[in-house]
């Protein structure tokens, strides 16, 4: 039972700071314009390389959501460098993380990490723009006038309640559903390196900074771990002896890359695009991690975990515990697979194709593989609604289908998914 009260611990202290970090994230995302992220990021140089990392810094996406964004801002016209640059910062940090880093961690490093990413970013976007080519970018036609295909696309003249309700809807909803499954996984983790692992297993790397480094490297390159649910994971390896420069590796190196993003990088971008990104995340996980173990005083980052730990011995208070259920309740309604039940997900993506099907005079469905978030399945329905000749688009995230009315061309929608770093096929007919 000690894995299970490791867990709550963990979950009733991040709770509090998890909530209000996905309210920001949700507000963020209904309220600051997309557009915003591509009007700045065309030309080869270094502005566009930093205004890339800026914007990616705060952005509440994960690993896999942030591969299909970044190449739709690459399909729209942003450079090789400043792709790689949002590919780097934005899946290391969020708002939402920043925050979550903050409840658990202390605050050196809810700010250092985020400074950490922008820099790795930077330098990573330059390397590029320094070393590699820059054309062949893939442009798939558009229908001028249209809307980006989402249903609940906002006009202009929306209402501000109406966007609010969008995006409560967006950061206790979606975000819930895309990030809440790592965020389990994360603290089951923690709690069983904290609960079980027994303290002489990291003898070799207590206060080692070299050998701390590369055992986090070794598992958290190929390893899917979201920004949030790294957090517990830095912590509980802290404690069993850990230093704060291979914590920070772990916090980096994690988020930023996994076996899926770096094959979808090297096949949208090129192989010596894809050296770079990993280039670039390696080096300055291992520059800053050896920064912060040498160049900074330990106690900045070793002091909250201590108080940390200690708050654990006195207890939880009754607005962590409120915080708690709450958060528990929002995950159990995002994350049951009420589809399944009978009734109809929250989101649009995720329901069922029959019954569109069946109003549609005519469509056609493809399979799309690597679809894994919503924000997955909301650029797949962006990049098809954009092809010539389709009216109308429906994506099912549950399913791994997009469901098309209208007469656009097999190559121009399979084009349309692979630019952002998808496959997709059409389904033949039973």
């Amino acid at each position: 039972m000690n894995i299970l009260t490791e867990i709550w611990s963990l979950l009733c202290e991040m709770s509090p700071y998890l909530l209000l970090g996905f309210l920001l994230a949700g507000l963020m995302h209904e309220f600051v314009p997309s557009k915003i992220y591509t009007k700045y990021l065309g030309d080869r140089s270094l502005r566009s390389v930093v205004l890339a990392a800026l914007f990616g810094v705060p952005l509440p996406l994960c690993s896999c959501g942030v591969i299909p964004t970044a190449m739709g801002i690459r399909r729209e016209g942003a450079s090789k460098g400043a792709t790689i640059s949002f590919l780097i910062a934005t899946p290391q940090t969020g708002v939402d993380s920043i925050i979550a880093t903050y409840s658990l961690m202390g605050l050196p490093f809810a700010v250092i990490r985020p400074i950490v990413a922008l820099l790795t970013a930077i330098m990573g976007g330059a390397m590029c723009n320094a070393f590699e080519s820059d054309d062949e970018i893939i442009v798939v036609r558009k229908k001028q006038g249209d809307c980006c295909g989402k249903e609940d696309c906002p006009m202009p003249d929306t209402s501000f309640s109406t966007r609010l309700r969008r995006a409560l809807s967006y950061a206790f909803g979606e975000m819930m559903e895309d990030i809440g499954k790592w965020l389990a996984v994360g603290l089951i983790v923690a709690g069983i390196i904290t609960a079980v692992v027994p303290d002489s297993w990291f003898t070799i790397f207590q206060g080692n900074t070299l050998y701390s480094i590369l055992f986090v490297l070794v598992f958290s390159i190929p390893m899917y771990l979201c920004a949030t649910g790294s957090i517990p994971i830095a912590l509980a390896l802290m404690l069993k002896g850990l230093t704060p420069g291979a914590a920070l590796v772990l916090l980096m190196a994690g988020p930023a890359s996994n076996a899926a993003s770096i094959l979808v990088v090297g096949k949208v971008l090129g192989k010596r695009s894809m050296f770079l990104y990993l280039l670039s995340i390696i080096s300055g996980a291992v520059l800053f991690g050896f920064g912060i173990d040498y160049l900074l005083p330990r106690e900045w980052f070793t002091v909250p975990v201590a108080q940390f730990a200690a708050c654990h011995e006195e207890g939880i208070s009754l607005f962590s515990y409120l915080c708690t259920a709450l958060l528990l309740v929002l995950l159990l309604r995002a994350l049951l697979p009420w589809h399944l039940l009978g009734g109809h997900s929250h989101h649009h993506h995720h329901h069922h194709h029959g019954e569109e099907a069946e109003e549609m005079s005519s469509y056609i469905i493809y399979n799309v593989e690597g679809m894994n978030c919503s924000h997955c399945a909301e650029n797949v329905q962006r990049a098809i609604a954009a092809v010539e000749g389709v009216e109308q688009v429906s994506v099912s995230l549950h399913e791994g289908t997009a469901c098309v009315v209208g007469s656009p061309s097999d190559p121009d929608i399979l084009l349309a998914v692979e630019s952002i770093g998808f496959r997709a096929e059409r389904r033949v007919a039973d």
